[in-house]
This record gives C-alpha cells, structure tokens and sequence, in this order.
C-alpha cells in the first residue's frame, strides 16, 4: 500500500460523494484519520490498496445508487480486496460468503450459473453500493480498524442516503448490518434483514431462501426504477 503523505484521503474520491460527504465531517477528522492509517501503513501491510479504499463510492455515485449491501470490514488476505463488500479480484478463490450468495442467487432464479470471477464490480456499476463499515483492515488480522474511525464516515454515509433519497433498498445481512437499520428511513426505502451469507449464518437459516435479490428488484421496479442484474 502506497504512502498517504503526498495523497490526502478525502482527494480518492472521483465523483459526487465527494461533495456529500466531507461536509459530513470536520477537517479533524480527515486529519485524524489521515495521521492514524499512515502510522498503521507504516507498520503494517493495509488492505485494500490505497487508490482502491473508497471504490465502493467510487464505481456507484450517490446519484446513481438504488441498493445498499452493508458488510464490515475488507478481506484480509493479500490480493482479495477491493474495495467492494463481499466482492473479491478478478482470479481469486470465491470466499465462503460469496459462494453462498451466488447460491442464492441461483436458487432465486432457478438456475445454476457458472461464474468466473467474484468482482461484484457490474453490480457497483449498475447502482449497488457495497461498502464495508469499516474501510481498510491489517493482513490477517479481521476486524483491527474497527476501532480507526471509518464508521463515522460510513455511517454518514447510510445515514444521508436515507436522508436525501427514495425509494432505496438496504440488504443488512447478518447482526453486525442489522445494528445499521436505526439510520434508515423504513418509510422512504426497503429495509431487507436476513441471516449472514457466511456458513455460520447461513446454514442456521433466514439465509437461503429469503429471496432477498427477487424481493429487492420487486420494489425498484414497483417504483419505476431499472432492477439489478444479479447475474453478472
């Protein structure tokens, strides 16, 4: 991971999130988180890359998003994340929770898709914001920035998505998303909670099943606006 001390934090962002969300925290924060992540940098191998932290604003605009996909922090193994919840690079073995995504997928629509990449890239393009609570993680070590400030930001983020738009649909999968249900509007926008794709959720059920995918492409189209692609 490249050094932050030429490259501010809040410059990645390439679109209109840029202009949501920095009025949303004060340059203090920016400062702090900005000091924090190059001391860890310094430190530590970071995933994900540096250029790719905010792709999940980055590949779906504000303007452009229809779904919400809540995970909690990057996978933490070299060359998986990137920038995407649940979404690991072109060439990398499908995690656990992937897999049981696309199963579910595939039991929704009664199919059974071959897939050859787990990018969830053309599901960012066609509006899906998949963030992470928390935006950057140590090699092998889950969860060790949850404690860095990302969800103040992250949160923001959810919290001004319900806030200035309609029509919306959150998927919260697993406790850690549900805890994220009391930013959302349910009057305004469709809130989906199911178990966690992971095995230890899935197989205990509210998983499989839950029709979450049809469910969400149901109500954008019932609010005229163009479903998701889930296939691709």
């Amino acid at each position: 991971m490249n050094s932050i001390n030429t490259t501010k934090l809040q410059d990645l962002f390439t679109n209109d999130w840029k202009n949501v969300l920095l009025p949303l925290s004060l340059n203090a924060f920016w400062d702090s988180l900005n000091t924090i992540l190059q001391v860890e940098i310094d430190k530590y191998i970071i995933y994900p890359p540096i250029e790719k932290i905010f792709n999940a604003f980055n590949l779906c605009s504000f303007h452009e998003t229809k779904v919400v996909i809540i995970g909690q922090d990057p996978y933490h193994q070299k060359g998986q994340a990137e920038g995407l919840s649940f979404s690991v690079a072109e060439g990398v073995a499908f995690p656990p929770s992937l897999k049981n995504i696309f199963k579910e997928i595939d039991l929704e629509y009664n199919q059974i898709n071959f897939r050859p990449s787990g990018s969830l890239v053309n599901w960012a393009k066609q509006g899906v914001l998949l963030l992470n609570a928390c935006l950057t993680v140590r090699e092998s070590e889950p969860n060790s920035h949850v404690n860095l400030g990302w969800q103040e930001l992250t949160k923001n983020a959810v919290q001004v998505l319900s806030d200035r738009k309609e029509n919306l649909v959150f998927l919260l999968w697993g406790n850690f998303a549900h805890k994220f249900e009391n930013l959302i509007d349910a009057q305004k926008h469709l809130i989906i909670k199911t178990a966690h794709p992971s095995p230890l959720g899935a197989n205990k059920g509210g998983w499989f099943g839950s029709n979450c995918f049809k469910n969400a492409n149901e109500y954008l189209e019932k609010n005229n606006i163009n479903p998701i692609d889930w296939n691709i």
